[in-house]
């Protein structure tokens, strides 16, 4: 199982960024994945999460400004993240969970300037 996170980069406040998450090894469209993101000192936090439904649920603090898809003809799930602000610079993870473990991507930067 091998998820990658890309789409990660430097963007001012307010600006957008669209995240995937290609993975394989696995039966993508009947997974449940999610967008974690983590600080330096600090634990990884839930951002979004997609069924196979697909029905999605999101962290608070990203209500309304992003939003969580997949593609299952491209075994891919997405994040995009619109009005990204300061407190939204982190990396930013990928996760399933699949025979009794969860499985990580690399996670790719996500900077936001003020």
């Amino acid at each position: 199982v091998q998820l990658q996170a890309s789409g990660g980069g430097l963007v001012q406040a307010g600006g957008s960024l669209r995240l995937s998450c290609k993975t394989s090894g696995i039966n993508f469209k009947i997974h449940t994945l999610s967008w974690y993101r983590q600080t330096p000192g600090n634990e990884r936090e839930l951002v979004a999460t997609i069924t196979s439904g697909p029905s999605s649920d999101y962290a608070d603090s990203v209500k309304g400004r992003f939003t969580v898809s997949r593609d299952n003809t491209r075994n891919t799930m997405y994040l995009q993240m619109n009005d990204l602000q300061p407190e939204d610079t982190a990396v930013y993870l990928c996760t399933t969970f699949w025979r009794s473990r969860n499985y990580w991507g690399q996670g790719t930067q996500v900077t936001v300037s003020s």
